[in-house]
């Protein structure tokens, strides 16, 4: 069976050299031009992948993917834009993004990413894969591979299928530093300064998820990689 991707994008000319390219690739497109009628194809056509713009008319693309993310946690999300702060970045992964492509691109990083992030997901049509439980103690916290899930004293969230490979290189790494650039290529397969941008993105998200226990923290080191730290108990 074939992957089916959502684009939401009212660029016509650019809908359709995006949708053209992935149906040759194989993939199954659903196609809308604004963020409600995005919204409501969604719900009628349960798609393994979207890509959304950002700026677009009755609905934008950050506004669109909120209810998206209130219907399924987990479908991945890739955000096609010409903004580029880090604030704007921010905004979307609070949303729950595991993407970002800023406008212009080459079609083939597109391709690139699309392929990874429905491999890393499991919802690869051309794949079976099965994933052995493994449970990382955390701190106070509890990360088990099997649903992504994060516990803390009994309440779990689930994370995206990026934010737990992230926080499991870490823990398995606990206490050492992780180069960024081993990060990106875990994760992208490839250091770019767009991939820094949306590695900053995660973990944000992943200090957020963490802050329940003052003993964790994950340190920066500016201009080399990341730190999980866990404070011993006394």
């Amino acid at each position: 069976m074939k992957n089916k991707i959502l684009l939401v994008e009212d660029e016509t000319t650019l809908s359709t050299i995006i949708s053209e390219t992935l149906e040759d690739e194989g993939y199954d497109m659903v196609i809308a031009g604004n963020g409600y009628d995005g919204l409501k194809l969604f719900r009628q056509t349960d798609p393994d992948l979207v890509i959304a713009d950002v700026m677009m008319p009755r609905m934008d693309g950050f506004e669109m993917s909120r209810h998206i993310r209130n219907i399924n946690p987990h479908v991945p999300i890739i955000f096609l834009t010409a903004r580029s702060s880090i604030s704007d970045m921010e905004t979307g992964y609070e949303i729950g993004a595991d993407d970002y492509l800023k406008k212009p691109f080459k079609m083939r990083e597109l391709i690139l990413r699309i392929k990874a992030l429905l491999k890393r997901s499991g919802r690869d049509s051309t794949e079976n894969t099965t994933e052995e439980n493994q449970e990382l103690k955390i701190g106070r916290y509890i990360f088990s591979s099997v649903g992504n899930r994060l516990t803390f004293e009994e309440k779990s969230i689930e994370l995206s299928r990026i934010e737990s490979m992230i926080l499991s290189f870490l823990a398995v790494n606990k206490g050492k530093t992780v180069r960024s650039s081993e990060l990106m290529e875990l994760v992208w397969q490839h250091d770019d300064y767009y991939n820094r941008n949306s590695l900053h993105g995660y973990m944000h998200k992943l200090r957020k998820y963490l802050r329940h226990d003052s003993a964790v923290s994950i340190i920066n080191l500016r201009g080399i990689g990341y730190r999980l730290v866990v404070q011993p108990e006394h």
